[in-house]
């Protein structure tokens, strides 16, 4: 009798504990506010990173409302608290707020103080990947993808090559500052619903953007080979950087995987280039795309 009496004792202080201990955890989840909006520009600005991606056969990935909220949360610490100080760079977050500092930087590997943001500030339980663009003047919506589409290491995020190509966006989010424009991308979807585009604005869908305008415009590629596999590619292209070719990438593209030595803003840069190739890569061609 007295062994049952303590079970039954002991299992009701575990009850009790469960049920003091539940609602708190309720309490503490974590929700985007309703207040939260995205303004027209905005949204049409992940509207152009899905044409860019799109435009390299890329599919377009889900608006999330957790990643835009953590984005709009970073923005708005990057301009009044300035934690991008010192060897921190534009990817910390300050002391200042309802979130665990972190100084990001190159010197001292802590990635995950960025990586873990969304699930410690919104119901999305997963990692995020976060591209950060500060600009010192004005700027507009054209100014920050011709900027990101004039830069291989943003277009490798974007498109999930180099270094990121063992990922595989599924959502992101983006928010525009002042100054400051921040972009995350998640691998899982968002269960969250979409954001809905702030009251004081009217959602006006930008028609004149054509691919052109999106991609790489007007560059010209020192082609040196196709393959049918992006295994192949990879293996030449390993060769070719070794063989000094620091800018050497591979152009996907119709089902191609072409690997090409050097681009140029010009015909007339690719020309001179191709006139300095040494023998071994006479056969290089010149593709505008």
């Amino acid at each position: 009798m007295q062994l049952n009496h303590s079970l039954s004792k002991s299992y009701k202080t575990k009850l009790l504990l469960l049920l003091l201990i539940f609602p708190a955890v309720l309490l503490s989840q974590k929700t985007i506010p309703d207040e939260f909006c995205m303004s027209n520009d905005e949204l049409n600005l992940f509207d152009r990173i899905n044409m860019i991606r799109t435009d390299y056969d890329k599919k377009e990935i889900q608006l999330s409302s957790s990643l835009s909220y953590v984005a709009k949360l970073h923005v708005n610490d990057l301009e009044t608290n300035h934690p991008d100080t010192s060897i921190c760079n534009s990817s910390s977050w300050s002391d200042k707020g309802t979130w665990s500092p972190c100084c990001y930087n190159s010197y001292v590997l802590n990635p995950d103080c960025m990586w873990d943001k969304p699930n410690e500030l919104t119901p999305y339980p997963y990692r995020g990947y976060e591209l950060v663009t500060y600009f010192e003047d004005e700027f507009d919506n054209d100014s920050i993808v011709n900027l990101w589409s004039d830069s291989k290491e943003v277009l490798d995020m974007i498109l999930t090559r180099g270094n990121h190509e063992k990922k595989n966006w599924i959502c992101g989010g983006v928010a525009i500052g002042n100054n400051y424009i921040s972009l995350w991308f998640g691998q899982r979807r968002d269960a969250q619903k979409g954001p809905v585009i702030c009251k004081n604005e009217e959602r006006i869908i930008d028609t004149t953007l054509t691919r052109v305008a999106v991609t790489k415009v007007n560059y010209y590629y020192l082609i040196f080979g196709s393959f049918p596999n992006m295994h192949n590619a990879k293996e030449s292209l390993r060769d070719i950087i070794d063989d000094g070719f620091e800018n050497a990438d591979i152009l996907v593209g119709n089902n191609k995987f072409r690997l090409y030595l050097d681009k140029y803003s010009s015909l007339k840069e690719a020309m001179y280039a191709k006139q300095q190739l040494t023998y071994k890569y006479r056969e290089a061609w010149i593709l505008k795309d």
